[in-house]
């Protein structure tokens, strides 16, 4: 969580015998969050002391309160580099704390109040990470429910981390929405989910077009003066994204589409951004777009696993386009049937929310079976996190391949080495080995792509990486912000040790280094990308093509 407008209390409380809670740093609809200290491992945390409604009875705020613990453990389980970590669920004086990463850092919310607007290329950045984290959550069967810019965090070192999933919706759980009460930000909301009804992964993807549609202008297209106007914006109102969305019009169109069965999905969303960085073009949805089959994440049928990296995806050069101007989004095909009786629901209930109709009065009017209609936005903490910047790249069909499925990218090419491994690396990087690593190098070595093959070694890769970790201080001068994170790669479990050190020299300043390892056909392999640390992002790329390309030579 960040760390922006502390308030230090006098008397520091302690929670479950460990957490000692010792500044405030957020407030919100959802609760306090806390700079505090966890006395036992001696590091500092972020723990959210999740509000009670005071209007519940015994019974009422007992289910609450279990269902809320239920839920932010389930979300605990979650382990990606774009999501926060939350390291513990307690309870104390029946009230719920979670415990979290404390990410020096604001929210992107905070970034576009104090700098304005970010350009298409960085919104297209944060726009992959955000689809990785989100499906990461999709597969996981969570739903966040209230992405939005103050929930995204911006570390110091350009890390982009998702946060305050407090009103996630877990597969299978009753939820807040359910009981009667709205969760959320009507600004960042999708249209089905104002008729009240269980909703699914699109729409998440339905809040990043309109996240996307604020880092890019500075303005959710959605904001009105009032709820009433919000509600009638998102269910009724033509969509106009902003001029500023520029080249990045076809993904915001595609995910601002009123129809979920027709939204954009996660998997397409992530090509157009992905070629777009690659090449600086966009090119357009295919008209009558449909999505592939769905999972639980939302995803086509090309989706990868949960480590939400795709391969190079093909795509045609006649499919690029120069970005079009912005015009209002109207229904270019027939909603289907199911679709319009929700709409209408929400329809309903904007309407008569501009009219003054009480949310009661709604609730009271069919027993409960109708709209409900929201109670306001929910505001989360100040504080937000968020995931490192990974841009991707794209190929095309006549480009060589890796493997079956694998393009090797635009701008790089296929190596086979003699040590026993393939990979794709970017044009003009040479190689040096140095002991049992190899090293493809760019021009001055200012970035360097190391691959290690070599037999498995006990505890598998997270033991691996977290001894490594364990020895970083000793290893590399001035180590710090170390982190090692579960994870996978191809389906396969795998550990992701980042961190910063000084570097090689004072004239060239400190590094960043991301490194995977992970095992594979019996032999244990690991993958690092150095760089400094102001080239962390064009690095992630790097990493992302090695890591995704990389293969035992001959598979």
């Amino acid at each position: 969580m960040a760390t922006e407008g502390e308030r230090p209390e006098d008397n520091a409380r302690v929670i479950a015998g460990r957490y000692r809670l010792e500044a405030r740093i957020g407030r919100g609809g959802m609760g306090v969050v806390w700079r505090a200290t966890d006395q036992l491992l001696a590091r500092q945390v972020a723990v959210k002391e999740l509000a009670v409604d005071a209007s519940l009875s015994a019974a009422e705020s007992r289910l609450q309160r279990e269902r809320t613990l239920r839920e932010a453990r389930a979300i605990a389980q979650l382990r990606h580099p774009h999501i926060i970590v939350v390291h513990d669920v307690v309870e104390q004086d029946e009230r719920p704390y979670i415990v979290m990463d404390l990410l020096e850092g604001g929210s992107l919310a905070e970034r576009i109040s104090r700098s304005g607007p970010v350009g298409p290329v960085e919104a297209a950045r944060m726009g992959i990470d955000l689809l990785s984290a989100l499906r990461k959550a999709h597969d996981a069967g969570v739903l966040h429910r209230d992405l939005k810019p103050a929930n995204v965090l911006l570390t110091l070192s350009g890390i982009v981390v998702l946060t305050d999933f407090g009103v996630a919706q877990v597969a299978g759980a009753t939820t807040l929405t359910e009981s009667g009460s709205f969760v959320g930000s009507p600004e960042y909301t999708a249209p089905e989910r104002m008729s009240g009804v269980r909703t699914g992964p699109e729409s998440d993807l339905w809040s990043l077009g309109a996240l996307l549609c604020t880092a890019l202008s500075g303005e959710s297209p959605f904001r009105r003066d009032s709820l009433g106007g919000t509600l009638h914006a998102v269910v009724v109102d033509d969509i106009l994204p902003p001029a500023a969305a520029g080249p990045l019009l076809p993904v915001v169109r595609g995910l601002l589409e009123r129809d979920p069965e027709r939204r954009l999905d996660a998997v397409e969303a992530e090509r157009l951004l992905r070629v777009f960085l690659d090449t600086g073009r966009m090119p357009q949805v295919p008209p009558g777009y449909t999505p592939s089959r769905r999972g639980a994440s939302g995803r086509g049928t090309s989706g990868r696993g949960a480590a939400g990296r795709d391969p190079g995806i093909s795509a045609s050069a006649s499919a690029v386009a120069e970005p079009a101007v912005p015009h209002p989004l109207r229904a270019p095909f027939a909603v289907s049937s199911s679709m319009r009786n929700v709409l209408i629901a929400a329809a309903l209930v904007a309407a008569m929310a501009v009219a003054g109709v009480s949310a009661a009065a709604l609730l009271m009017g069919d027993g409960g079976n109708g709209p409900t209609l929201p109670g306001g936005s929910v505001s989360s903490s100040r504080t937000a996190t968020g995931a490192t910047p990974s841009p991707g790249v794209s190929a095309t069909g006549s480009r060589p391949t890796a493997s079956a499925g694998r393009t090797v990218p635009t701008g790089y090419r296929l190596v086979r080495d003699a040590a026993g491994f393939s990979l794709a690396v970017p044009v003009g990087f040479t190689r040096e080995a140095q002991g049992e690593r190899v090293y493809y190098m760019s021009a001055g070595k200012t970035f360097r792509i190391g691959v290690e093959v070599s037999a498995p070694e006990p505890g598998g890769p997270l033991a691996v990486m977290e001894r490594a970790a364990e020895k970083g201080p000793d290893t590399y001068p001035g180590y710090r912000d170390g982190r090692v994170t579960e994870t996978t790669r191809s389906g396969r479990p795998a550990a992701l040790w980042e961190f910063t050190w000084d570097g090689f020299s004072a004239a060239e300043g400190a590094r960043h280094i991301y490194e995977l390892c992970w095992e594979e056909d019996g032999r244990m392999y690991d993958v690092l990308v150095s760089s400094p640390v102001g080239k962390a992002r064009e690095a992630r790329e790097y990493f992302d093509v090695a890591v995704d390309t990389v293969e035992r030579k001959g598979s």
